[in-house]
């Protein structure tokens, strides 16, 4: 069953299993997009099947205008809009509580982990933005020592903002456990990915 949902300043909608383990995640969209992403709606209606409750939620920059980028000087906003959400979510769950997100969503998301140790059980995070397109020196790892909860990663074998390698190699610099799930045709939309969902939610529950 899913349905709108809407708590403070979180919005978004809210999938709950018929059968639920407990397990709940926060799942949010990338820079372009918003919660009703095709890719986030495959994923959350697959997982919620398996019992998880998922909440896909839009960040604050996509609730103050409908379209366009998110502005870097608000960044900190969205990450405060991730802590309200996993907040949000925490009542409805009697188990773990992961989060994640989309590009944009997934970074600001696993930089709010960063920040706030101990803030969720586990990071899912799709198409990991690692750095902008052709643009391999400006890589987006800052803080990856900082991060300390457990990361899965789900890449796309074509995806211009980093190739397998070099995510491999930036993984690394983090000092939890880190586990990384490639998709190889996909490219940075993850066009397909919801194929391997049961694969996904097992790496991630595990």
């Amino acid at each position: 069953m899913e349905g709108l949902f809407e708590s403070g300043g979180v919005q978004g909608i809210l999938h709950r299993p018929d059968h639920p383990t407990g397990d709940a995640l926060a799942l949010t969209h990338g820079a372009g997009s918003n919660c009703q992403a095709p890719l986030l709606a495959r994923l959350a209606r697959a997982f919620a099947d398996a019992g998880v409750t998922v909440l896909r939620y839009d960040l604050p920059f996509r609730q103050q205008r409908p379209k366009g980028p998110p502005f870097p000087a608000a960044a900190a906003r969205d990450r405060q809009g991730v802590v309200e959400a996993v907040e949000a979510l925490r009542p409805l769950a009697t188990g773990r509580i992961f989060a994640g997100g989309h590009s944009y969503g997934g970074r600001q998301t696993a930089m709010a982990a960063a920040e706030a140790p101990g803030l969720v059980d586990g990071l899912l995070l799709l198409s990991y933005p690692l750095h902008p397109p052709a643009k391999p020196a400006q890589m987006r790892t800052a803080f990856f020592p900082d991060l300390r909860t457990p990361a899965l990663f789900v890449h796309g074998g074509k995806d211009p903002f980093a190739s397998t390698a070099e995510l491999q190699e930036a993984v690394k610099l983090i000092p939890a456990a880190v586990e990384l799930f490639e998709v190889e045709a996909a490219g940075h939309d993850l066009r397909g990915a919801e194929r391997f969902a049961a694969a996904i939610l097992a790496r991630l529950l595990r």
